[in-house]
């Protein structure tokens, strides 16, 4: 039977860590890498049959593909702590290691939620993000909103994953920011600049496409909320690349 490797990188998720570590039971290791929360994570992730890795954070890719070259196994399930593993997801997960035919990993359909409520619309109905690979064929790529480079067909699982992306509107503005920070240097890196475009033309662009495209007037008062904070990230990202050149000169 293949085994199966699970990873889940944390910074103060104590909230989640239980519950995301129960999603994953059926895998034969869970590796649990931590950038050194200063909450109750790593605490309670010891309470379960799981190996703690502490690693200081530098970006999302490079810490993600840290913890898969420690990993035993040659199939690698990676998840989000605050996402969680249906078992209808499962269920597909176990058939696809036994039976791959001839793809190199698999994407996962998440149903998003925001503080408690199901959110339907607003740019979430298509997420997906691959989450079941084999090590030797895919590396992730990219600081913020990392994503998979595979050498090889991938396929998509039918049922969804469950995905608890915000306890609360807080938090949703702290990781905006965090995200803001990583891409903001990734652009500065690559010499990229800011012009009233970026700052004038594109949040309520951004705020337009997610309300009306994407149809965030459907999930109502939280698709409101949600499209304005999603203008409000463009925003913050395009000012820190801004101070960040400023600083320089």
């Amino acid at each position: 039977m293949t085994k199966i490797t699970a990873i889940i990188p944390t910074l103060n998720e104590e909230i989640h860590i239980e519950a995301a570590i129960k999603s994953v039971h059926f895998a034969d290791e869970i590796i649990v890498i931590d950038s050194y929360s200063s909450d109750k994570t790593v605490v309670l992730a010891e309470k379960h049959n799981v190996k703690i890795i502490k690693r200081k954070f530098d970006d999302f890719s490079s810490q993600k593909n840290f913890a898969i070259d420690q990993a035993k196994h040659l199939w690698i399930y990676i998840l989000d702590a605050d996402e969680r593993v249906t078992p209808e997801v499962e269920k597909e997960i176990l058939k696809a290691v036994k039976e791959p035919k001839d793809k190199v990993g698999f994407y996962a359909r998440r149903c998003f939620y925001f503080a408690g409520k199901k959110i339907k619309y607003s740019g979430w109905q298509r997420d997906k993000v691959v989450r079941l690979f084999l090590k030797e064929h895919c590396r992730y790529h990219g600081v913020v909103h990392e994503t998979i480079k595979a050498k090889g067909e991938l396929g998509f699982f039918k049922n969804k994953i469950d995905h608890f992306g915000y306890k609360n509107y807080n938090h949703f503005i702290s990781k905006i920011h965090q995200y803001g920070e990583l891409k903001a240097k990734e652009l500065h890196e690559k010499g990229k600049t800011v012009n009233a475009f970026h700052l004038l033309i594109k949040p309520p662009f951004r705020v337009f496409s997610h309300f009306i495209l994407k149809k965030g007037f459907l999930d109502g008062y939280f698709g409101l909320v949600l499209s304005i904070t999603q203008g409000y990230a463009v925003l913050t990202r395009y000012i820190k690349l801004w101070l960040l050149n400023r600083s320089e000169k």
